[in-house]
């Protein structure tokens, strides 16, 4: 079996489940040896004995599962009549397994022909007993398997719609910034065109770059923190225009943490918050920050301004729970927790002396990590 073949097998839960079914059997086959060996004393060397055991076991397990075959097909058999069935086989797949067991060791096998001749009636009984417990207990282990395997479809099932769900938050996201950003700056860059045509030719490049990298956000589901953070230069760059010395920016992002993968569009309605709420209601406008670190096996992303702040009432726990005044953050921790679980967070804390720092924490698995060319 080469390396491909193996592989391939032990990929295949119906493989997998012959293979735990013949496993289960040779152990339950060896107990039922060692309880003959105990029972009966006999002198027969243990491997004769083990064999015996596992070609009566093996035989009437194969008259069961044929029986059921024939009787349901791939129905779930009815339990009270798989008990009967169970009862059935076993005289029949004792002389089989026997037999078979004789003519191997060429009916040299006295202890069991006399087994077979003077105590068939308690060792029919014995199989009988034995044949009943294994196959129910087969048929419950069956069944266990049967309804997990269930479980864990219904659990990607609903996996897979919870992430058809998110992408469509995402892309409503989208459709909920792009169109007041797009008309802002269209607006923007129609005054500028007749005052400072370099100014404009500049704003329009951004503008592209900036819609490029947000139409290749809408078609993924991951996306690298560098380009992330080039979505979030070219969107600054375009708000910078518009306001003028009123607002200066930095975005800042180490060359060894440009490969770590997020989920798109995250940081972005933090950066959005940051500038209608902090930074155009202030006269004289401030400053805003984007950086990232590594720390403790976390991915720590600071969005930092120097705008109006939280207010006099701010409280961090009701703020970091409850607060959702400002747009996108209950979508952002509702996204935060399907994608990445608990340990993912959005805190909001005041910044010195004025302003909010929004920070993004998430736990960095091997999936966080992707190669970039």
């Amino acid at each position: 079996m080469n390396h491909m073949t193996l592989q391939q097998f032990t990929q295949n839960p119906k493989l997998r489940k012959v293979a735990r079914d013949l496993v289960a059997m040779i152990i339950f086959n060896t107990i039922v040896a060692i309880f003959i060996g105990a029972v009966f004393h006999t002198k027969q060397p243990f491997m004769m004995v083990w064999v015996f055991s596992n070609l009566i076991g093996f035989s009437i397990n194969g008259l069961i599962s044929l029986s059921t075959f024939l009787i349901w097909r791939k129905q779930d058999p009815n339990r009270i009549a798989y008990v009967f069935i169970c009862i059935g086989a076993a005289p029949f797949g004792y002389y089989i397994g026997s037999s078979i067991g004789l003519y191997l060791y060429n009916f040299n096998v006295p202890a069991f022909a006399t087994v077979m001749q003077s105590g068939s009636r308690t060792a029919i009984i014995v199989t009988v007993f034995l044949s009943v417990f294994a196959g129910v207990f087969f048929w419950n282990q069956t069944k266990l398997t049967e309804l997990k395997v269930e479980h864990e479809r219904e659990k990607a099932r609903n996996a897979a719609i919870e992430k058809q769900a998110m992408q469509a938050q995402l892309q409503l996201l989208q459709a909920q910034i792009e169109p007041h950003m797009l008309f802002n700056t269209l607006a923007n860059l129609q005054g500028l065109i007749a005052i400072d045509t370099d100014r404009a030719q500049h704003m329009l490049e951004q503008l592209i770059r900036y819609l490029r990298a947000t139409l290749n956000s809408a078609r993924t589901q991951k996306t690298t923190l560098k380009h992330e953070f080039e979505l979030l230069t070219a969107y600054l760059e375009l708000l910078a225009i518009r306001m003028g010395k009123r607002m200066r920016y930095s975005v800042q992002i180490a060359p060894e943490l440009e490969k770590y993968e997020i989920a798109p569009m995250l940081l972005q309605p933090l950066v959005e918050n940051a500038i209608k709420h902090g930074l155009e209601p202030k006269v004289d406008g401030g400053s805003i920050d984007v950086e990232a670190q590594v720390k403790d096996s976390m991915l720590f992303i600071r969005i930092s301004d120097t705008g109006l702040g939280l207010g006099p009432d701010y409280d961090e726990q009701q703020v970091s729970e409850n607060h959702q005044s400002h747009v996108g953050n209950a979508n952002i921790r509702e996204r935060l927790l399907a994608l990445y679980g608990p340990e993912a967070k959005l805190t909001l804390r005041p910044n010195q002396p004025t302003g909010v720092i929004a920070e993004v924490s998430l736990p960095i698995t091997n999936q966080s990590l992707t190669t970039t060319h």
